[in-house]
């Protein structure tokens, strides 16, 4: 294995000083998007010999904090006054509209006054949102945590990329996105050298651009590379809220509607009705879930002309009532 001095890399600075990461870790936060964007600096300061990086972690109460895996951490300190060169890194997780308290939006807010570059790793977007850190800019969240989002917040320009930076504002879809964003901004810093050098000590070996978008795409997802079915597909998940009909579908595609349910039956062992409404009904318990729209309004969202056959086919499908789902929602979270 080869020691620190034999990968050091030469890194020219302005200055001596080193710039400070505030991680700001939210309660059940997602380990992988914290260690990824932490490894990175380390790894950073460790070929260049010296810190170019340094971190601290607060929360709210100052003491511990839990994962989403249920692994306790140390805190620094409490929610404290920042320094106005510190870069602010939220880590979300599940259960994060719980996870942003009041306490937490107004010191977010007071902070950003001083001009911080504040960035969201996974879903702590919501948080940078719900505190007007986001108004008009362009971001990115979670793809689970898209639909909730939209909903809420129709001023921001959400986007799927991996990563999204518009000036002082950051935002990571989570997991190794945190990778790719820590890479960029090693890079801003400190040169491609040095970020290219992370990235092989990381084993990453395709570094993504804000260009790149989360989610694999459709023939890689349904495991079926099909282009007529992808593009059909494709416009279903696109137009949740107004359902296409199966007979206008094929006709975009140039298929009759019966080679198209065939095509359905063939690769997906369903009819495209079928596939159409479990799109739908997945898209309405992520709004259940995550977000306190009204029953009424979910369906409509979903495309359902009626609560009550929107609640038939919920419960056809997911085996309880959306009222029932809303309430163990909210029981988990007072736990």
């Amino acid at each position: 294995m080869t020691t620190p001095d034999e990968v050091k890399i030469s890194v020219e600075t302005e200055t001596d000083k080193s710039r400070r990461f505030v991680f700001v870790l939210l309660n059940d936060f997602t380990l992988l998007c914290f260690s990824a964007a932490l490894e990175s600096l380390r790894i950073a300061n460790r070929l260049a010999g010296k810190d170019l990086y340094s971190w601290t972690l607060v929360g709210e109460g100052g003491e511990t904090v839990s994962c989403s895996a249920g692994t306790k951490f140390a805190l620094d300190s409490d929610l404290t006054e920042l320094q106005r060169d510190d870069t602010m890194l939220l880590c979300g997780g599940v259960n994060i509209q719980f996870a942003t308290s009041k306490k937490l939006l107004n010191w977010l807010r007071r902070e950003a006054r001083r001009g911080l570059t504040v960035g969201g790793l996974c879903t702590a977007s919501y948080c940078m949102a719900k505190a007007g850190m986001l108004d008009g800019k362009r971001a990115t969240i979670h793809w689970e945590n898209q639909d909730s989002f939209l909903e809420e917040f129709d001023e921001i320009e959400l986007t799927k990329s991996v990563f999204v930076v518009d000036g002082n504002r950051l935002t990571t879809a989570g997991g190794t996105s945190s990778i790719d964003l820590m890479l960029k901004l090693i890079a801003d810093d400190h040169g491609e050298e040095l970020a290219n050098a992370v990235a092989d000590q990381l084993i990453y070996s395709s570094i993504r651009t804000d260009q790149d978008t989360q989610r694999l795409s459709v023939p890689t997802r349904i495991g079926v590379r099909h282009p007529k079915l992808s593009a059909v597909i494709q416009m279903m998940e696109n137009n949740i809220e107004e359902p296409i009909s199966p007979s206008v579908l094929a006709k975009d595609v140039g298929m009759s509607t019966r080679q198209l349910e065939r095509l359905f039956r063939r690769y997906l062992n369903r009819s495209p009705k079928r596939y159409y409404m479990e799109l739908r009904l997945q898209k309405a318990r992520n709004l259940l879930m995550q977000t306190d729209m009204s029953v009424i309004n979910v369906a409509l969202a979903c495309g359902f002309a009626s609560p009550s056959h929107f609640s038939k086919c919920y419960r056809a499908h997911y085996d309880t009532t959306p009222y029932r789902e809303r309430g163990s929602q909210a029981a988990r979270l007072s736990i």
